[in-house]
């Protein structure tokens, strides 16, 4: 097992927070246990953390509420852990900005698969390989890899994980055409029609956040029924594609 990876539990019953913490122990994660949302966002913001496990129902504010103020400046993959059984539940925490949806009860062997999932996801995506630098730049964009924070023209982009990921992966590919079904087995590990769905509003979102005009991009160029190219700031040769093995 991987020490240095590192969970922030928030739970404030205490039978569940034990059950996990015994997990994690067992397991050779590194964790720790707080009770309310302001311990929470406190702890997140002055330490780092490479996972969120989460409970909706905490006794000052609900999870909802905080997952959507750690997505205003954090990418940390969360986890729900609930006992809300309702799609709507699901589908609030989610749109927020949750990863991922555990309902309680839960087998431990469960949170452990997609304890697992999640941080082999921040290991391919977020860390750099031996080689890679630390920072790209690109024009007026920025991405510090260590940090895990984008820029443009200075400002930070309030990016979802996912519009992080996809940056990423464009900015480490520059001037390669790659395919959806390459971006969808990076980024969600499958060609699922839902995949394909959830890549299309992705990159229209992300479009939003770095393009001056979403309409005729400068950064992500779309190449029709192939994919996408990040392109090199002032090359604007849409045409000269690349071709890419990917």
């Amino acid at each position: 097992m991987d020490l240095k990876h590192k969970i922030l539990v928030v739970e404030d019953d205490s039978a569940v927070r034990n059950l996990v913490s015994t997990a994690l122990d067992l397991h050779g994660y590194l964790h720790k246990q707080v009770g309310t949302g302001a311990m929470a966002l406190l702890e997140l913001s002055t330490n780092r953390y490479d996972l969120l496990l989460l409970d909706l129902g905490l006794p000052d504010m609900d999870g909802t509420e905080i997952i959507g103020k750690l997505r205003g400046w954090s990418n940390i993959p969360i986890i729900v852990l609930s006992a809300r059984l309702e799609d709507k539940d699901k589908i609030e925490a989610l749109d927020a900005g949750a990863d991922d949806y555990l309902v309680k009860p839960f087998s431990v062997d469960e949170l452990l698969a997609r304890l697992r999932v999640w941080l082999r996801r921040v290991r391919q995506i977020g860390e750099l390989e031996d080689g890679d630098p630390a920072e790209y730049a690109n024009g007026d964009l920025r991405i510090d890899y260590l940090k895990q924070i984008a820029t443009l023209r200075g400002e930070e982009l309030h990016l979802t994980p996912y519009e992080y990921k996809l940056l990423c992966l464009f900015a480490k590919n520059t001037g390669k055409v790659l395919t959806h079904t390459y971006i969808l087995k990076s980024i969600w590990g499958n060609e699922s029609e839902s995949a394909v769905s959830s890549l299309r509003v992705f990159m229209v979102s992300l479009r939003r956040k770095i393009e001056s005009d979403p309409a005729n991009p400068a950064y992500i160029k779309t190449h029709v029924g192939v994919g996408y190219r990040m392109m090199q700031a002032g090359d604007d040769s849409a045409s000269d594609v690349r071709a890419s093995k990917r």
